[in-house]
């Protein structure tokens, strides 16, 4: 376990109570007294270089939740040695990066790589995503998506709300529709004064796909309320809407229609991140991960620096993508 913040602590916990077939042998961060706090509660060892921990004969497999600037050169240790990984998102900070990423798990002739989108394993997005695939509804038109943080971190930017929020409905519309991404455009609007001076939240963006469905996000992250990640689906012959049914919708004598929201991303996506390392630790033994690849992990950092672009011009963004590599094709259903 590289990393033991939020996401790296929720990791070793799930996988050392709740995974089958796993155990937490090493953690690494580079705050010890934190490392050695995650490491006593799952009963690994604590080591102070993230190579090191790689290296480790009795690690067979490594989850990446350290910062963004330090997952390409993990990845790229994990991958010399021919060891699984999980990273979680962004893979990588640059497209350029995932790019090198991808080309090289390429060249290596097998999948060693997964990244984390979690909502790929969320029973509600799985469930829409077949709902699309089988036509239930006819065929997609177009995609509406919410995602609404409580707060966000002190000098939380503009860009970062697309580079570390955004990111994950690039990678959603992805997974529901099965086609790229092929232009961005991002509207700042009014915003709430709980964000900082020059900082547009919440702001609306906009992604074009190769068919021409197009697919809206509004992203928030200071509400002050709750988390709230939603989607809706508009078809030729009807819609559907998940991200409701984090607790139970209800109605009553207050003519008031409604239910609990999230607290936070935990609340909402806890056994999305369990399903996720299920699966994940159950192909490292037996075949290519289903989640997330590589290459998925490139798009979704080119979609987002398109985004950045959208944003610093105020107009519309292509996504321009590399070449393929041969063996980056699998498929998106989890």
């Amino acid at each position: 376990m590289l990393g033991v913040g939020e996401m790296g602590s929720l990791h070793a916990k799930l996988l050392s109570t709740k995974i089958r077939g796993a155990s937490v042998t090493v953690v690494s961060d580079p705050e010890q007294g934190k490392a050695r706090q995650v490491a006593d509660a799952v009963g690994a060892r604590v080591e102070v270089d993230p190579f090191s921990a790689i290296d480790a004969q009795d690690v067979d497999a490594v989850v990446i939740a350290s910062p963004g600037p330090a997952h390409e050169a993990q990845v790229m240790a994990c991958l010399e040695r021919g060891k699984a990984v999980l990273c979680e998102k962004p893979l990588t900070v640059e497209a350029d990066a995932s790019y090198r990423i991808a080309k090289a798990e390429d060249a290596l002739g097998k999948s060693l790589v997964q990244v984390g989108f979690m909502r790929r394993f969320d029973p509600e997005y799985v469930k829409l995503r077949q709902m699309i695939v089988s036509e239930e509804l006819g065929p997609p038109l177009m995609l509406h998506l919410v995602h609404r943080n409580v707060a966000g971190p002190e000098g939380f930017t503009s860009e970062m709300a697309l580079t570390s929020a955004v990111v994950h409905e690039a990678d959603t519309v992805r997974f529901l529709l099965g086609e790229e991404i092929n232009a961005v455009t991002v509207h700042r609007g009014t915003a709430t004064s709980r964000a900082g001076p020059g900082v547009s939240d919440p702001m609306l963006v906009l992604f074009e796909t190769e068919s021409g469905r197009l697919a809206d996000v509004e992203i928030f992250i200071r509400t002050g309320v709750a988390y709230e990640v939603r989607t809706e689906l508009v078809a030729e012959n009807g819609t559907a809407r998940i991200g409701l049914g984090a607790n139970v919708v209800t109605s009553g004598p207050t003519n008031r229609w409604g239910g609990l929201l999230a607290s936070g991303f935990v609340e909402r996506f806890g056994p999305a991140y369990e399903e996720e390392l299920r699966c994940w630790v159950r192909a490292v033994g037996t075949g290519p991960p289903t989640g997330a690849s590589a290459w998925d992990g490139y798009v979704a950092q080119a979609v987002c620096e398109a985004g950045l672009e959208a944003l610093r011009t105020g107009g519309r963004a292509e996504v321009a993508l590399l070449e393929r590599p041969s063996a980056s094709s699998r498929v998106a259903p989890a």
